[in-house]
């Protein structure tokens, strides 16, 4: 039996792409018959993330993740987050010569910029050094892999994601309250300076704005824009209830390597409005199921037109078992070369 172990410091109670992604994929995988055990700061004491408190910083060394590493006694080794599990497991494989794959979920360094004055190029060139110092690292899109690529980041694989169509998708009625008038924008999100969501509330249009997620600009958001209806954190059932209740998805952010909210939108037959950028680039293609413009209101405006059906269909290309596949067959692509590599030339 193939086993993996992933180690990652986005975990639950986290609620976000990155945890749903690392969740799905594994759940993916053991119906696949391979063993994932899963390395996360529930393992140790932590102490919460300056400014994104819900991430739980772990407080461990070297030689306690190298002891479970060896308890675990996996074949492939994938380190999921350039934190600080992630770091410390990376300079333990190191010292016992084992390889790993990594993956590139956030675009750190321009969320990093974002608050506070810190250059991007210097972030890159750290995350440049980590993710090449493993067998691969897995992205989510062609965008992503050309934009890494360009900063030098090597051995590039592809990881997409995949939407869990039989729970978003299309549903009669709305659970949204009758006194908003038609038609329905919504967001669906972490409400945080990174994803832009302001570019959408500024917008004028008609009817109703709707906004679902928690963040810290919950709270100041909720203040400066009384006319939008705020829903506080949903998920699973109430989630795609709320999702299937929108007329338009409206996609504001400038800095997502995906966007998995986007697949969850089409499958309930939403069409979706956003900057042409990584991300909402990569998900819509050419499938006609969003409207892509820098101009984002008359994007808005334009998925109006777009039918259910078409949205619905381009999210059906993507599912969590292709996506566990496509980890697989990565994992065991750097098991070979790494083998390839250690193997005694033959004179």
């Amino acid at each position: 039996m193939t086993s993996i172990l992933l180690v990652t410091d986005a975990w639950r109670p986290q609620v976000n792409g990155v945890v749903r992604s690392l969740e799905c994929t594994a759940g993916e995988l053991r119906a696949m018959g391979v063993r994932v055990e899963v390395l996360s700061p529930q393992a140790f004491p932590t102490v919460p993330c300056p400014t994104y408190p819900e991430i739980r910083l772990s407080l461990t060394y070297r030689g306690a993740v190298q002891r479970r590493m060896a308890e675990f006694d996996c074949e492939h080794l994938h380190i999921a987050t350039e934190g600080p599990l992630g770091l410390l497991v990376a300079a333990a494989a190191r010292r016992v010569g084992m390889p790993f794959t990594t993956s590139y979920h956030t675009r750190f360094p321009e969320y990093l910029a974002a608050r506070w004055p810190v250059p991007v190029g210097w972030s890159y060139a750290w995350l440049r050094r980590f993710h090449n110092a493993g067998a691969g690292c897995m992205v989510a899109t062609g965008s992503l892999r050309q934009d890494l690529d360009d900063r030098g980041f090597r051995n590039l694989m592809p990881w997409s994601r995949g939407v869990h169509a039989d729970l978003f998708r299309p549903i009669d009625g709305s659970v949204l309250p009758d006194n908003l008038p038609r038609p329905i924008f919504i967001n669906v999100g972490r409400v945080s300076v990174e994803k832009n969501i302001k570019a959408f509330l500024d917008l004028e249009l008609p009817g109703s704005k709707v906004v679902v997620g928690d963040g810290p600009q919950l709270a100041s958001l909720r203040r400066d824009y009384p006319a939008v209806h705020f829903t506080g954190h949903k998920s699973g059932e109430d989630l795609a209830r709320h999702c299937a209740s929108a007329d338009v998805f409206v996609f504001p952010s400038l800095t997502d390597t995906f966007g998995l909210v986007l697949l969850e939108a089409l499958s309930c037959g939403v069409p979706v409005a956003a900057f042409p950028v990584m991300g909402p680039r990569d998900v819509i293609g050419d499938s006609g199921a969003g409207v892509l413009s820098g101009d984002l209101r008359q994007a808005a405006l334009d998925a109006l037109r777009i039918p259910p059906d078409r949205c619905r269909r381009r999210a059906l290309e993507f599912s969590w078992a292709s996506c566990a596949r496509q980890f697989l067959d990565n994992a065991l692509a750097a098991q070979a070369a790494h083998k390839a590599d250690r193997a005694p030339l033959v004179a």
